[in-house]
């Protein structure tokens, strides 16, 4: 088991209230709307009341192509960094200097030097730390950047692996794309990091009150259509299919119980909460009852689908609650990939 010493998590400083966003977006979308009139509702059924962004609601008012929102990227994803690895690291009792290793990922912005290299001397990791930058997982890659850390703490006992998952979603906002895709997306994302500090070891596991365990990932073939990013000289633009809820229905039962059944005791899972008719299909696919979901929901409500950071929101929201016992952690992103983790709480509710 790899020790999880530090958790925390940052959100940027622009509220969005989603009665703000439905109408600026209507307004946007009004002839697609036109067509579509159910796609209003998308809004309304979201189950998300505030989201928060690296830039005022304003800003997304006027047109802005690759290099603006690259750099509205580099400079709000570099802030949201240092605040979440800063953070989890005084929850570790542990100092920049005293990470190894440093894994950064985002799908959301291109850059090159990579946000832990730009931030290395403010936040003081030495000459000598390993960098490992990972890009293009999307909404999976709070798990997958947790199993990736993981996996390298468990390669060398002792090192400190800090794991840092930011997304900007807002800017991939298209005001000149009017699909049905952009408008469901438009009711959905927004931005946020988190940060894990992870160690292998008997002083780790003597310090720690929650661990990870095995890992997996299952892959579908032939599903590359259902997530993702298109790219132009405008910037990202969002692939993401109406059959994602019907797909996550139907598949992901198997490969989730399959993982489920290596896990010892009755754990529960903790989910990345994609949507509300994508955490509709979750509980349809595993029997889950309400209250099963319910943190999903509530980080869901308050913070939208952040993408790869939000399982981490969910981690720690269900470790304030009370958290304790196996839990297996979860997140679909583009591949079409199911991430998992193992999780023991034992005592973190009490901590």
């Amino acid at each position: 088991m790899v020790a999880i010493l530090g958790l925390a998590t940052a959100v940027p400083p622009y509220a969005l209230d989603q009665g703000d966003v439905i109408e600026r977006a209507l307004r946007i979308y009004a002839p697609v709307v036109e067509r579509f009139p159910n796609l209003a509702d998308v809004f309304v059924n979201a189950g998300i009341e505030r989201r928060y962004s690296v830039r005022p609601i304003e800003w997304f008012d006027a047109p802005h192509d690759w290099r603006d929102r690259n750099d509205a990227y580099l400079d709000g994803a570099s802030a949201l960094f240092e605040v979440a690895a800063r953070d989890a690291l005084d929850r570790a009792k542990l100092t920049a200097r005293d990470v190894d290793v440093v894994v950064t990922v985002s799908s959301t912005g291109v850059a090159t030097p990579s946000l832990e290299a730009r931030l290395a001397g403010r936040l003081g990791f030495r000459s000598d730390v390993m960098r490992v930058p990972v890009f293009g997982l999307g909404c999976a890659g709070g798990v997958s950047g947790l199993s990736v850390g993981a996996r390298l703490a468990r390669a060398a006992p002792g090192e400190v692996v800090l794991v840092v998952v930011v997304e900007l979603c807002t800017l991939a906002f298209r005001a000149d794309r009017s699909d049905k895709a952009d408008v469901i997306s438009s009711a959905l994302f927004g931005d946020g990091a988190a940060a894990v500090v992870l160690r292998a070891g008997d002083d780790a596991e003597d310090r720690a009150t929650l661990r990870v365990g095995r890992t997996a990932e299952h892959i579908w073939p032939d599903t590359l259509d259902i997530m993702g990013w298109s790219i132009d000289p405008a910037g990202f633009g969002v692939v993401l299919s109406r059959s994602l809820p019907r797909f996550v229905e139907q598949k992901l039962a198997a490969p989730a119980r399959k993982f489920a059944s290596t896990i010892v005791g009755n754990g529960r899972y903790i989910f990345h909460p994609g949507g509300a008719k994508v955490l509709d299909a979750v509980q349809a696919a595993l029997g889950l009852s309400n209250d099963a979901v319910a943190d999903e929901r509530e980080v869901l409500r308050r913070y939208g689908n952040m993408s790869a950071p939000t399982v981490l929101f969910v981690l720690e929201r269900a470790l304030r609650r009370g958290l304790d016992g196996p839990a297996v952690m979860a997140a679909l992103g583009p591949g079409f990939t199911a991430s998992f983790a193992a999780l023991d709480a034992a005592g973190a509710g009490h901590a």
